[in-house]
């Protein structure tokens, strides 16, 4: 049996062009990658609409392990697409070794994201998505508006990365993020590991994360059910980007314990 496949979901306003280098490595360890652009998005952007929601792009994972006939997969998801494989996880948990959280936790049956993201940040959403996203898309956030890291720490991002974010990044329809997840068996359809990385330049820790759970902090709560791994990167919250070689060495890492 050779390594198992690793199937990359990317967060918001990304496309399969964002996990270009950690594929590259990764092909080079021996993997089948396949990097995901969900529906809306990088080179599906003729494909975006009001209409595309959280659903759109869990079956747009589900379909993919299920044409591709993948097993023991090592499922990412980055940023937004926690709460994409978290419902992906509960239609195909056969199919899957591990889910890895990237940067990003599961959020709970029937919560959606909006329902957790700061008062703040979910007021500055809809607003630009009533002024400039035509009231269904979030624009791609330019670099005056990622800088103070309100959607994550931009460390370790250079001129270039923050270049190809704003000339190949496509906005978000926005009813994925107000999408509530939906799961058919409950949270009972598991995945076999459960893994987190935590780009420690947010300052979210494995260690920090831990004395949440212990302290029985609500905020960890998503941590509580099963065993979980957690992993760190000194780096910001684009890895893909800014350490993509650090990246792909920890998923060899897990992919090799499939």
């Amino acid at each position: 049996m050779g390594p198992s496949p690793i199937v990359l979901v990317p967060g918001a306003c990304l496309g399969g062009w964002a996990w270009r280098d950690v594929g590259r490595d990764l092909r080079g360890r021996g993997h089948d990658v396949y990097p995901v652009t969900l529906t809306g998005l990088g080179e599906r952007v003729h494909l975006a609409g009001p209409s595309v929601d959280l659903n759109t792009h869990i079956n747009d994972v589900v379909n993919l392990l299920e044409y591709e006939d993948l097993d023991r997969v090592v499922l990412v998801g980055h940023s937004y697409a926690g709460i994409v494989i978290t419902g992906v996880e509960d239609r195909s948990a056969p199919r899957l070794h591990s889910c890895v959280y990237l940067d990003t936790s599961p959020i709970p049956d029937g919560m959606a994201l909006t329902d957790v993201q700061p008062p703040e940040m979910r007021e500055r959403q809809r607003r630009d998505v009533d002024e400039r996203g035509d009231g269904w898309r979030w624009p791609v956030p330019d670099r005056a508006t990622l800088a103070p890291g309100t959607y994550g720490s931009i460390a370790g991002l250079n001129d270039e990365h923050l270049r190809a974010f704003r000339e190949r990044g496509t906005p978000q329809p926005y009813a994925t993020f107000t999408t509530p997840l939906r799961l058919k068996n409950g949270g009972a359809a598991r995945a076999e590991r459960h893994e987190a990385i935590f780009c420690t330049a947010g300052g979210m820790t494995a260690e920090l994360v831990r004395r949440l759970m212990q302290e029985g902090d609500p905020r960890a709560a998503v941590f509580s059910k099963g065993d979980w791994e957690f992993r760190e990167l000194a780096t910001g919250h684009w890895p893909m980007f800014s350490t993509p070689d650090s990246l792909s060495e920890l998923l060899h890492d897990i992919a090799a314990s499939a």
